[in-house]
């Protein structure tokens, strides 16, 4: 499968959000329309530190995204990376499309000076875990929220 790793462009509205919707269902979250609207804009206009990638088939249809959100850090004078969403369509799932989303986002914190890129995903996705365990080391540290 010839698969191409780019920057989000306005033309890419569809496939971006369908995939992304396709992201919330299976982690079985809500996220309302407004706040997906605000965040292709963030994504596209690279706002607030957001960078929006897609992987495209030679089709001309994407196939997979990520979302990753560049910060400042208080445990270092860089940034870091936090790789929020990543999401392959199932069709194109074990082509190594994920692979080249992670590796593409690794390059992208390279070329900024980003000392960490990091992402969470649930303990029982064991399928990207296999393939989260061979690129990163799973950290120690446990998630807590509000």
């Amino acid at each position: 499968m010839a698969i191409t790793i780019r920057r989000l462009n306005a033309d890419d509205r569809d496939g971006w959000e369908r995939l992304f919707r396709d992201y919330i269902r299976f982690y079985e979250a809500e996220v309302p329309d407004e706040v997906i609207a605000l965040t292709w804009q963030r994504l596209l206009g690279e706002q607030d530190g957001m960078l929006g990638l897609l992987a495209v088939g030679a089709d001309g249809n994407a196939v997979g995204l990520v979302n990753a959100v560049f910060h400042r850090s208080t445990w270092s004078p860089t940034e870091y990376c936090y790789l929020e969403d990543l999401f392959v369509d199932p069709a194109a799932r074990g082509e190594g499309v994920g692979q080249m989303l992670i590796e593409a986002v690794y390059r992208e914190a390279d070329q900024r000076g980003a000392t960490r890129t990091y992402w969470a995903t649930q303990h029982n996705n064991e399928t990207a875990r296999r393939l989260y365990d061979k690129l990163a080391t799973l950290s120690p540290f446990v998630q807590y929220r509000r």
